[in-house]
């Protein structure tokens, strides 16, 4: 099993997010986040990730306890830093945390966490979710001041956020990763490890995948919807493919 310490090689975690979210749109029992976690791991995915907003729109809360008693490898929770959710993500028992921003109005997640304005909350959560046992991470965009600004909190890793990549096109997606691949850089050189993800398909993935020192990707609504197509394990073992892992 690979846990979050380790970080001899590139690693794919799935978000089940939207496993959720369909699931949501009837208030059902079905489809189970925890089944589809336990498909993703046996096709290869090394951990499972899952945001549990403060609104409530797609998780639920038992759902974190359910996949933490139910899959084998890494359980990676996102949350904000609102008081309530810091305080579940504490005795949730997750293997790492993943300090997200969260507004109510948006689609999905915009942007970065303002670890610059936040310094304060970011500081105590990072201590809090650390004594719970847990690895924590910063989801910032990969912007020179609020990489330094992480690398002061206290948290070990970041995650890179890589929408801007991932929603641009020529000239400037090739801007958006050298940006990405510079902050990778100045991560690592402050003693961060680094991960990233959001927005992140089959088809722009494995520029990603090959910037030097990335731990992990965390990919979730590309995977879910395709794997309305082709299932889940065949989904995870054309994201591993894409990422230059093996199939």
């Amino acid at each position: 099993m690979a846990k979050p310490n380790d970080s001899s090689s590139l690693r794919l975690h799935v978000n089940v997010d939207h496993v959720a979210t369909v699931r949501q749109a009837r208030r059902a029992l079905y489809p189970s986040p925890v089944e589809f976690a336990l498909v993703c791991e046996s096709a290869g995915a090394a951990g499972i990730t899952v945001h549990l907003r403060k609104d409530r729109r797609h998780v639920q809360d038992d759902d974190v306890p359910a996949l933490r008693a139910s899959i084998a490898t890494v359980l990676n929770l996102e949350c904000s830093l609102d008081a309530e959710m810091v305080d579940i993500a504490e005795r949730s028992g997750a293997d790492a945390f993943c300090l997200v921003p969260e507004n109510r109005q948006e689609i999905t997640t915009e942007g970065g966490l303002d670890v610059i304005a936040e310094k304060e909350r970011v500081e105590a959560a990072v201590r809090r979710l650390t004594d719970a046992g847990g690895l924590v991470s910063l989801f910032i965009d990969p912007v020179e001041e609020q990489v330094r600004a992480a690398a002061a909190s206290g948290a070990p890793f970041v995650e890179l956020h890589t929408g801007a990549y991932a929603n641009a096109t020529g000239v400037e997606r090739a801007s958006e990763l050298e940006r990405l691949r510079r902050g990778a850089t100045l991560a690592r050189e402050l003693g961060l490890r680094v991960n990233a993800g959001h927005g992140l398909n089959l088809d722009n993935v494995g520029d990603v995948a090959a910037i030097d020192g990335l731990e992990e990707l965390n990919i979730g609504h590309a995977l879910v919807a395709h794997a309305l197509l082709v299932g889940a394990a065949e989904a995870v073992r054309e994201m591993r493919r894409a990422m230059g892992l093996e199939g």
